[in-house]
């Protein structure tokens, strides 16, 4: 049987927890996990950090927003960690990071390929006109 998982909101994360969960869960691959500057700028922009921790305390899931609280809120990272895939820890960070956000707020996100199902399953769904101006670096 596996540990419960704790669900809070963060006012900040360590930068090598979150740059490990990046890693382990594969976004580390698109994510600048390098620099660790950028990524506590990242953490620190955040207006919104949901994390899923084992009663231990280590990370094992994290949901970084941008969000104003009223309209609307940016998922730009929903993470978890490798071994902690499957057990309904990226839905749980889902729930609450939109019960943090109460109803009047939408959720938006950009996924990465792999991950569209999941998303679909989570009952988000697909927006056929987005647009981005993709960044350089």
């Amino acid at each position: 049987m596996q540990p419960a998982i704790v669900y809070a909101r963060e006012a900040t994360v360590a930068v090598a927890d979150f740059r490990h969960v990046l890693v382990d869960s594969g976004l580390g691959a698109i994510r600048p996990v390098d620099d660790a500057q950028r990524l506590q700028r990242m953490l620190d922009a955040a207006d919104l950090i949901v994390s899923a921790r084992r009663p231990d305390g280590e990370l094992v899931g994290i949901a970084r927003c941008v969000t104003d609280f009223a309209w609307c809120c940016y998922l730009s990272e929903l993470a978890v960690s490798k071994a902690a895939q499957g057990l309904g820890i990226g839905q749980g960070l889902l729930d609450e990071t939109r019960r943090q956000l109460g109803p009047t707020v939408s959720l938006i996100l950009a996924s990465v390929p792999d991950a569209v199902g999941f998303y679909e399953r989570a009952g988000m769904a697909p927006m056929q006109h987005t647009f981005w101006y993709k960044r350089e670096y």
